[in-house]
């Protein structure tokens, strides 16, 4: 249980920079809580599928890779069904990877969001804490001024143990923002590089196979056979004799 009375003793203490980070800290770990749920939801640790969704597409099976990556909620299955219902469609191959890249890229905002707000917090805890103990020494030595000749080593150190007191709790307010922070943007950028390699993959193959099917087309060779023989036959021309 949260020792109430200990909490108001720590702001007693500490005053209202003490306060304003006690606010931080609550906001902080909101946001930390908010982007757990959102990337459990989307479950952006999943990549089990973009291997048979491939291999699906690959094989002819449009449909059924379409419907698979449908059930999925990761942020790459979109952006892979996106590129395959714009290739079902006949779309040129530019204008579908630009389709799939801005719909990835909406993703990723969605999941960089707050971050901002988190950034913020890692940066201003510290200097707020830095700010607490500068103003409690500068409290510490009036007082200690204040006593004239009799001076008492209890005020002075009592002072200084409220004056670092701030410190210590901009630090912890800091220090597990700034954790949470990276580990959420790493996540993102894992997803980004995830996201941009099975695109690639699948624009790769997609390529191939396109250019399979010109190869393997009749009227290619035979047109090029035909040219060639054409070219074989004509008679070359001589120059008149003087």
């Amino acid at each position: 249980m949260i020792d109430l009375g200990g909490l108001l003793e720590l702001l007693r203490l500490g005053g209202p920079v003490v306060a304003v980070l006690g606010l931080m800290s609550v906001f902080g770990l909101a946001i930390a809580l908010l982007k757990v749920w959102q990337y459990a939801s989307a479950r952006v640790y999943r990549r089990r599928f973009i291997e048979p969704a491939l291999s699906q597409w690959q094989s002819g099976a449009h449909d059924q890779a379409i419907s698979a990556l449908a059930d999925e909620r990761n942020p790459i299955a979109d952006a892979l069904a996106v590129a395959m219902r714009g290739s079902r469609a006949g779309a040129d191959t530019a204008v579908v990877r630009e389709e799939a890249a801005r719909v990835g890229a909406r993703h990723l905002s969605r999941l960089r969001s707050y971050f901002r707000p988190l950034e913020v917090i890692g940066a201003l805890a510290p200097l707020l804490g830095l700010l607490g103990t500068v103003m409690g020494m500068i409290t510490a030595f009036q007082q200690l001024a204040d006593a004239g000749n009799q001076v008492n080593p209890a005020i002075l150190s009592n002072g200084i143990w409220e004056a670092l007191l701030t410190t210590a709790v901009g630090l912890v307010v800091a220090i597990p923002t700034v954790a949470a922070l990276n580990w959420f943007e790493r996540i993102v950028e894992r997803l980004h590089e995830d996201m941009q390699d099975a695109l690639t993959r699948f624009f790769t193959r997609q390529e191939a196979v396109f250019a399979q099917t010109r190869e393997d087309e009749p009227g290619a060779t035979g047109t090029a056979d035909h040219d060639h023989n054409a070219r074989a036959h004509t008679p070359r021309r001589t120059a008149p004799a003087h």
